[in-house]
This record gives structure tokens, sequence and C-alpha cells, in this order.
């Protein structure tokens, strides 16, 4: 389990495919401290295995359903990405339940300024935006966030100069593509509700509340 607070940005050394898996090599230099073999770090929000570590970088595969679902496909060498190591059982909980199980990706759509933060508004999938509450958590390439706002085809969230200058988001522009992992109790709730087919039909916003308020009447 992971919380969604950034350790480090990383960089890409290698990204290796074959077919349609493959492997990354990461340069990093806090995440490696304590690491062995077989430990889990988040790369962009996708937990890792690590396969193989040196002094200064750490290498995991990536499977085909990983690349498919995720944006490691668009990775090249030189590319920044977020880190966090997998939380301790005595570590503090910054951030919010993060799972490193991605449920898609978003397309940045577009970035406002106003005073000290940065908006950075996200088109995703229905599938998604359905679970995506104003004031709830999403993990944004692993990122913890706070969502802003949110519509029928994009979401908002709200990013201070600490995260942005921390972490990859500092890097990204208008057209570039993010990971997104939903809140998983929204998705356990979604699931126990029964809602989960009520959310991928074409109704609106109001008439699928409606049906969640009558389910639990």
């Amino acid at each position: 389990m992971f919380t969604g607070i950034v350790e480090e940005c990383g960089t890409v050394l290698d990204v290796l495919k074959n077919g349609v898996s493959g492997s990354v090599q990461i340069q990093a230099s806090t995440v490696l401290e304590g690491t062995k073999t077989g430990d889990s770090i988040a790369v962009n929000g996708v937990c890792l295995t690590v396969t193989k570590l040196t002094k200064s970088s750490f290498t995991a595969d990536v499977m085909a359903e990983t690349f498919r679902r995720t944006n490691l496909g668009n990775l090249g060498k030189n590319s920044r990405v977020n880190l966090e190591r997998a939380m301790a059982a005595d570590g503090r909980f910054g951030g919010h339940i993060v799972s490193g199980h991605i449920d898609g990706t978003g397309i940045i759509s577009r970035i406002k300024e106003e005073g000290n933060a940065v908006w950075i508004y996200i088109s995703a999938p229905q599938s998604i935006l359905n679970l995506i509450v104003e004031k709830g958590s999403v993990a944004v390439d692993g990122i913890s966030l706070t969502v802003a706002a949110v519509s029928d085809k994009e979401f908002a969230v709200s990013v201070i100069p600490h995260t942005r200058e921390n972490t990859a988001l500092s890097g990204k522009k208008t057209g570039a593509v993010v990971n997104l992992e939903n809140d998983i109790i929204g998705k356990y709730v979604q699931k126990l509700t029964g809602t989960a087919q009520i959310n991928e039909s074409s109704e609106t916003q109001s008439e699928r509340d409606k049906k969640i308020l009558d389910w639990l009447s």
C-alpha cells in the first residue's frame, strides 16, 4: 500500500520492450534506502516489483496489462517519474489509501494559474469520473491530490507550489497522459451497492444520483 506522497523524482535510464511486455530501469536515491529485490516501488503511481538493484538505480518488470492501462509505455530515456516506496507499518499516513493499481489514464486538457496555485484540468473516461467527488481524493501519476472540481467530462485539482516543484507534474503540459487511480473506498462502495452498472450507462449525473438514493431508501 502507498499513500500518494511522492518521495522523489527518478530519471528513466532505459526502457526495454520485448513484444507486449518489458522492463524499466530508473535512477534514484531516496527510494533505494533500505530497499531490496522483491520490494514494491510505485512509479508514476504504478506498483512495480524491484527485480534488480544497483547503488544508484533499480529495475522492474512491466507486464502487458500495465503497459495497456498506464502511461509507462510513453516513457523514454531521461523521463522524470514520481517514486514512492510501499508504506511502512509505522509510517505516517500523509495522503490517502493508494493501492498502486491504476484504473486508467486521463489527459491534461488545460492548466490555469491562480495565485500561488496551479489548476490542472484532466479529461477522463466516464467510468473513472463517476467515482470522483469534489473534495475527495484521487491519485494522479501516484500523487495524492484533492479534487477541486468535477464535471461529466473532466475534473480539476489545485496544486500548491511544493507539490508541483517536487513531482513530475512540473514538466507536464496540455495533452500529457497521466495515470489515474480512484479512491479505493469509493470503488468498494460502488461494488457493494451494485451501482457499477448504473454508472456505466449514458444517464446524466442527476439520474444516476436519483437511482442511488432510491436504492438507499
